[in-house]
């Protein structure tokens, strides 16, 4: 995969054991926040295309867990957990992200930058190895699926 390649106004970038995604967003910052944060919107955005999400459990704060089943189109369940590491309102959040199983977990840092009434966000998945990042974009097709659910996050957006 090439570094630095951008499409519908999605920028990705792999650097050693990192995923860089960054997408800037016609929508305010606190309504963008509001979005990733608040599990009444969660639901309609979150996954790629043709995936919908079941919340088990959402605490948005430090060390608060987001538990959720992820339901694929292939009817597949995937189980995720999300532990908060920092939450700062509405600018940043850390988190470990993973399937519940320790050695598949890694952090995402998440910012919201304001531009006036857009927003530029940019998410940094930190992975505990290069290798364990090229398995991700891979086999499971990461970058691919970051871009579509940044995609129906912008869909969302204009529903709030």
């Amino acid at each position: 995969m090439a570094e630095g390649q951008t499409t519908n106004n999605t920028f990705t970038s792999v650097e050693d054991r990192e995923l860089i995604i960054n997408r800037v967003f016609n929508s305010p910052r606190d309504l963008v926040y509001k979005a990733w944060t608040d599990p009444k919107h969660l639901p309609h955005w979150w996954g790629p295309k043709g995936f919908t999400i079941t919340v088990q459990e959402i605490d948005v704060k430090p060390g608060g867990v987001w538990h959720y089943v992820m339901h694929g189109p292939d009817g597949v369940d995937y189980d995720n957990k999300i532990v908060y590491i920092e939450v700062v309102s509405p600018e940043r959040l850390v988190y470990s992200h993973g399937g519940g199983e320790e050695d598949e977990q890694f952090q995402v840092t998440v910012t919201f930058a304001e531009q006036g009434n857009r927003t530029e966000l940019t998410m940094r998945m930190l992975f505990k190895s290069a290798a364990e990042l090229d398995k991700v974009v891979k086999e499971y097709g990461a970058i691919e699926g970051a871009k579509s659910t940044l995609d129906r996050l912008e869909e969302q957006l204009v529903k709030i």
